[in-house]
């Protein structure tokens, strides 16, 4: 499923009017890490992509530097830094992932990309036909709190999202995403 028409012309939209709406709070966000513990301020990670294929997933930084490239439910839980618990609760550490939109990289609703690592999740996702999707900042998982530590689950929910795709599911995606935290 290749995102083009529409749900395409969305994302470019809504990612180009928030990028610029919501840098004062990247700056500050930026600011706020760099002050609370040593390292950079923004943090990319290789992801699971379209089809498969890796890709550079953008984020801020909320871990200590040196934590292991874990998904976040198996990292240590004292990894989080104290600015790290704040951008995550309000899912500021997320917002640098508009630049992946902006690539075409990512959508703004759909599965979330995985680690490589994940493989259990990353087969199931391949079996049920989810990897044909642009990885998403959210998706229908994360607004229903399923995380990744339930692959079977979290595949299964990301393929009902798919079999009803629309730009309104993705809208109401979304304003659940904000709303939940």
């Amino acid at each position: 499923m290749a995102v083009k028409g529409p749900k395409r012309a969305f994302d470019l939209v809504v990612a180009a009017v928030l990028l610029p709406l919501t840098s004062p709070f990247v700056l500050l966000a930026m600011l706020a890490i760099r002050l609370s513990s040593p390292g950079p301020a923004l943090f990319s990670q290789t992801r699971v992509g379209q089809h498969g294929v890796p890709f550079a997933c953008h984020k801020l930084r909320t871990m200590v530097v040196g934590t292991p490239s874990l998904p976040s439910h198996q990292a240590p839980a004292n990894s989080v830094t104290a600015a790290g618990k704040v951008l995550r609760k309000f899912k500021i550490d997320e917002l640098p992932q508009l630049w992946n939109v902006l690539k075409g990289e990512m959508s703004l609703v759909g599965p979330r990309p995985c680690l490589p690592t994940q493989t259990e999740l990353v087969d199931r996702r391949r079996q049920l036909g989810v990897l044909a999707a642009l990885p998403g900042i959210t998706g229908l998982a994360q607004m229903r709190g399923i995380d990744m530590s339930d692959p079977k689950l979290c595949a299964e929910t990301d393929a009902e999202y798919l079999r009803g795709a629309s730009i309104g599911l993705d809208v109401k995606i979304l304003l659940g995403t904000i709303y939940r935290t």
